[in-house]
């Protein structure tokens, strides 16, 4: 081969593989998990990484225990009770079976106590307590609960008590229930790093470990909640970190508490092992421009409600799109907070995520003479 079929063929060369080096890679398949439902989801983006009848209405049982864990802390975030409150335990509370706390009829037992009872022991007893005195009964709290479930966008969700005790009508999904977990670890913080880390609670002389045992197994695991009932399987939630980023997984209706276990485990390593997450955007950042007609000013800034964060397959970062979906015309006033339009993440051709685009600032109708001049103009456009 002459010299000059030789620079031809390594030129060839070189641009096959720049192209091949240039194509996004395909994102693999998640795990086949032997599961009713089950999700896997980016906390800062609220993506879904991976799953199966993510929207399916299940029997949840206490994975119930997330709402009251919600309520709960809202109402101490918010000054309506206290952690050092005392709480006189009905008869009711005490006889609820199932998971127990073990507290005595009558006894008056701190909210704190009652939370590690409730979210480290899944005590049924300490949930009632709990909505008794937030509600003064548990069907006042479960309606509590829908009020709530219907502010957090829980579209697939209805509850009838507050510990997940089997009911027809009380379901939720994998999807609400990862949404729920979300909320509780963005909404309070430090509540949320003070009681779902403990792995063991002892109340009057009886020591009874977290379900979760996924805290023991995975460090970067620090958070959740177990289900059980034999109508239910057995279901497991849970929150981990690696790095910078979040991810929570939600399995349901698995035939073991291995198999919840290592299902959820392997949603997990699935989601940190093919992708990671980015910034794309601050709060507030102007994200894109618009003509706005017949009025006081003529460019408007499109924002988005808050920081724009989306997860993508690890590596691939500079393969991403973005992209505006905006009226082609828009005509003053305009209030600050519109919806505008739609930003629209993509991989290859794949949208990993659609942002709601708002106006980022007032624009007030124009005075005549512009309002005549832009009418004019837009017959031109």
């Amino acid at each position: 081969m002459n010299y000059a079929n030789r620079l031809f063929c390594f030129f060839l060369f070189v641009f096959i593989s720049a192209s091949t080096w240039a194509k996004p890679l395909p994102i693999p398949e998640p795990p086949s998990l032997d599961a009713s439902s089950y999700i896997l989801m980016d906390f800062d983006s609220g993506q879904i990484l991976a799953g199966k009848n993510p929207d399916k209405r299940i029997e949840p049982a206490s994975i119930t225990k997330l709402m009251t864990t919600y309520i709960v802390f809202d109402e101490i975030t918010k000054d309506n009770l206290a952690l050092d409150d005392k709480v006189t335990i009905s008869e009711k509370a005490w006889r609820m079976g199932g998971s127990k706390m073990f507290i005595e009829v009558g006894s008056r037992v701190s909210v704190d106590e009652l939370l590690h009872g409730m979210i480290t022991a899944s005590g049924n007893d300490a949930t009632v307590a709990l909505a008794e005195y937030v509600a003064g009964t548990e069907s006042t709290f479960a309606d509590y609960m829908n009020q709530y479930a219907k502010e957090l966008g829980m579209t697939g969700s209805h509850f009838v008590d507050a510990s997940g005790w089997p009911h027809e009508n009380h379901y939720m999904t994998a999807h609400d229930i990862a949404r729920l977990l979300s909320a509780i670890i963005s909404d309070f913080p430090d509540l949320y790093d003070q009681y779902f880390h403990e792995k063991k609670f002892t109340y009057n002389g009886i020591e009874q470990y977290n379900r979760n045992s996924l805290l023991w197994s995975d460090d970067s695991v620090d958070g959740g909640k177990t289900g059980h009932t034999e109508s239910a399987g057995y279901c497991l939630s849970a929150s981990a970190k690696r790095d910078n980023m979040r991810v929570i997984a939600v399995v349901t209706g698995t035939n073991s508490n291995n198999a919840r276990k290592s299902q959820t485990s392997a949603l997990l390593n699935y989601g940190f092992r093919f992708y990671e997450n980015g910034h794309l955007f601050d709060a507030g950042k102007q994200i894109a421009e618009i003509r706005v007609w017949k009025g006081d000013q003529t460019m408007l800034p499109v924002v988005a409600n808050g920081a724009v964060n989306v997860a993508f397959p690890r590596g691939q970062r500079d393969t991403l799109t973005t992209s505006a979906e905006l009226p082609s015309h828009l005509a003053a006033p305009i209030s600050k907070g519109d919806r505008l339009g739609t930003l629209n993440v993509k991989y290859d051709e794949q949208v990993l995520a659609e942002v709601p685009l708002y106006a980022g600032a007032d624009i007030a109708e124009g005075g005549i003479f512009r309002q005549l001049t832009d009418e004019v103009m837009m017959m031109f456009e």
